[in-house]
């Protein structure tokens, strides 16, 4: 059984009283895991039925477009939350691959104990669903951006809206035709504006793969 401290670094337990916290804890059942560095722990199109929370380690997440075309790396640290907007709803898969990076610690709370807290603690009900509101808000809201008019913000864009944190290193596995189409600009004015981001030191250009060592300084 763990004590009721650990859980206030979670965003889900944030802000609930120490009863609730102390009564969650004896009530509760966590699962506890570990995994090695370089261990998978979650495949695209597994089937989300707990929620799963990293709480210590470093872990990669990889996604893929539908048509494999490109995909994107992104290194996470803890805490952090894999996919929690699947556990309910339409598809309820992951839609993403998530292999470790050093030694990783995980909690795992089953979709029947989710409900079972909804239903007797407000608090963890209202974090949860702001964290969902939060993820569809800012979905909804890129839609009303204005037009961008030129290739270097065009791209800046498409590879921010690609990343489910706005911060750390990415790695993007894409060709400049690829991208070019995705942007409708050039190969060749794609190819130019990589190059003048690779420059000032944003972005570090490879075969196939554009690296982004951290991702809060191209915005």
């Amino acid at each position: 059984m763990i004590g009721y401290a650990p859980l206030l670094q979670l965003p889900l337990f944030m802000g609930m009283a120490r009863d609730d916290l102390q009564q969650i804890v004896a009530h509760t059942k966590f699962d506890f895991f570990k995994r090695p560095a370089n261990a998978n722990v979650i495949a695209e199109g597994d089937r989300c039925e707990s929620v799963i929370i990293m709480t210590h380690g470093i872990i990669s997440m990889e996604k893929w477009s539908d048509d494999r075309g490109y995909g994107v790396r992104e290194t996470l640290k803890a805490p952090f939350i894999l996919q929690l907007e699947h556990l309910f709803g339409l598809t309820q898969r992951y839609s993403a691959t998530f292999t470790t990076l050093s030694p990783c610690n995980f909690m795992a709370i089953s979709k029947r104990e989710v409900m079972f807290l909804f239903e007797q603690f407000d608090v963890f009900r209202i974090n949860y669903l702001n964290i969902l509101a939060a993820k569809a808000q800012k979905a909804q809201s890129r839609i009303w951006h204005p037009a961008l008019n030129d290739d270097r913000s065009r791209i800046t864009d498409f590879l921010l809206s690609h990343c489910q944190h706005p911060a750390g290193p990415k790695e993007f596995t894409i060709l400049m035709t690829r991208l070019a189409t995705e942007i409708n600009a050039s190969r060749l004015d794609v190819s130019r504006a990589l190059n003048k981001m690779q420059q000032e030191g944003l972005v570090e250009l490879h075969r196939g793969r554009i690296v982004i060592p951290e991702l809060r300084q191209l915005v």
